[in-house]
């Protein structure tokens, strides 16, 4: 296992208890300090009970077949071919292994498209049609809100390795939901102990119109007000990331002459970064700019012109996997530059399957009622073959995978974010600056 790495205390900022999940987008031109231009946000709560899965009462032996709902096409289709080719291993090493409950585990491969698409509904229904006991993904996390409550009333598990979105901590899903990636509560806090560390102390957030972007806008205004940073010192502004330009949002951010600005965006955001530099505040004009793992990646150095995104940090979940496990991925697809959620798609495999060994089902139900009970409070073990054989015997089991500890929660998530503090250099291109984990 590649441990994570701790870079240096993580100051636990506290969860919000709070996400906003925005529906739709107004442009306006509020620029007053601590403004939010979304309309019609709704608030989401997470503090609830989750809702628990419960056994099928008919446990079934047939083989168990995986499917995957990920971005080969669309906005995130650059985050597609790690978390392709993290589940791919996983699948293999399950095989290796052994398989589950004594046959090779079956991969049902689909893409996700994005939300201008029907491509995941398409996705699904072919999947459930086969079959399927278990679906990993979708990467969006509102291409999940598109098929989560059609996954989950088949009595299928959905098991996402990068939805971060809070929606997902109290949605009705029936216990069939899970995710290996931490939710946005704790990137919130990474990222605000990234700016509060840079000496941020008057910030602007863009955030993109979604239950993904306002919610982790929202979480990182709360965590960096704990920090010390008044209120009236925090500009918030929420767009539509389908506009054709940004430049009245840009625009906002420069007349309220922050230090710090954090963009929570996906593609969309080299059309941001582009027009802040035009307007003399992108990070190569010294500016203090900073992204998440929507746009923290080689894809926007190659669609912004060098060198505009020169000492832009950001944060993604990341953990230390380990120059081994990365030339693994690149047995799998020798074509692959990033990384993201590979470690986090591996894990959802190996997750899925010792559930189902311990529940001796392959039933949906049966795999969900027993996923968090593998993650947490038994004898550590690092890999499906080192597992398996202490599952089998009835011992219970702690696995600490590919992406470290995970102590799953009630809500089907880590309780645990371990994240890669990333930063471009002139040349566009990411380095990894170390690690920052929250929560425990």
């Amino acid at each position: 296992m590649a441990k994570r790495t701790l870079v240096r205390a993580a100051a636990v900022l506290g969860a919000a208890s709070l996400a906003l999940a925005g529906c739709s987008s107004d442009s306006g031109d509020d620029s007053a300090s601590g403004s939010d231009s979304s309309a019609s946000a709704t608030t989401v709560s997470t503090d609830c009970t989750p809702e628990e899965a419960a056994a099928a009462g008919a446990p079934s032996t047939a083989p168990l077949k995986i499917g995957t709902l990920l971005p080969d096409t669309g906005s995130l289709s650059f985050l597609g071919p790690p978390m392709v080719a993290g589940t791919q291993l996983g699948v293999n090493d399950v095989n290796a292994a052994g398989g589950v409950l004594g046959q090779p585990v079956q991969l049902i491969p689909g893409d996700s498209g994005d939300t201008t698409t029907d491509t995941a509904n398409t996705t699904v229904d072919r999947e459930l049609a086969a079959g399927t006991q278990v679906i990993i993904g979708a990467a969006s996390s509102s291409v999940s809100l598109k098929v989560i409550d059609k996954v989950s009333s088949a009595g299928v598990v959905m098991f996402s390795p990068a939805n971060t979105s809070d929606q997902f901590v109290c949605y009705p899903d029936k216990g069939q939901y899970f995710r290996t990636a931490p939710t946005d509560v704790l990137q919130a806090q990474a990222v605000s102990q990234l700016i509060s560390d840079d000496g941020g102390q008057r910030v602007s957030i863009l955030a993109l119109n979604d239950p993904y972007g306002t919610g982790l806008a929202d979480n990182i205004q709360k965590n960096l007000v704990d920090a010390g940073i008044p209120e009236d010192q925090i500009q918030k502004i929420i767009y539509d990331p389908n506009a054709q330009s940004f430049n009245s949002e840009v625009d906002q951010v420069k007349d309220f002459a922050p230090d710090a600005v954090a963009v929570v965006g996906f593609e969309e955001s080299a059309k941001i970064i582009t027009r802040m530099h035009e307007v003399g505040i992108g990070p190569s004009d010294g500016m203090k700019v900073y992204g998440v793992d929507g746009n923290m990646g080689n894809a926007l150095g190659e669609s912004v012109a060098a060198p505009l995104l020169d000492g832009m940090q950001g944060t993604t979940p990341l953990t230390d996997v380990g120059p081994a496990f990365q030339d693994r991925l690149k047995g799998i697809n020798p074509g692959l530059i990033d990384f993201n959620y590979a470690g986090e798609s591996y894990d959802a495999v190996v997750i899925a399957a010792l559930a189902a060994e311990s529940a001796k089902s392959t039933a949906g139900r049966d795999i969900a009622a027993n996923i968090n009970n593998v993650t947490e409070g038994g004898t550590p073990c690092t890999s499906y073959q080192e597992c398996l054989p202490l599952v089998q015997a009835g011992t219970d089991v702690d696995y600490n995978g590919i992406t470290g500890k995970l102590d799953f929660a009630a809500a089907g998530e880590p309780s645990i974010g371990s994240y890669g503090k990333l930063k471009f250099g002139a040349d566009n291109k990411l380095t990894t600056d170390g690690y920052i984990v929250v929560g425990g």
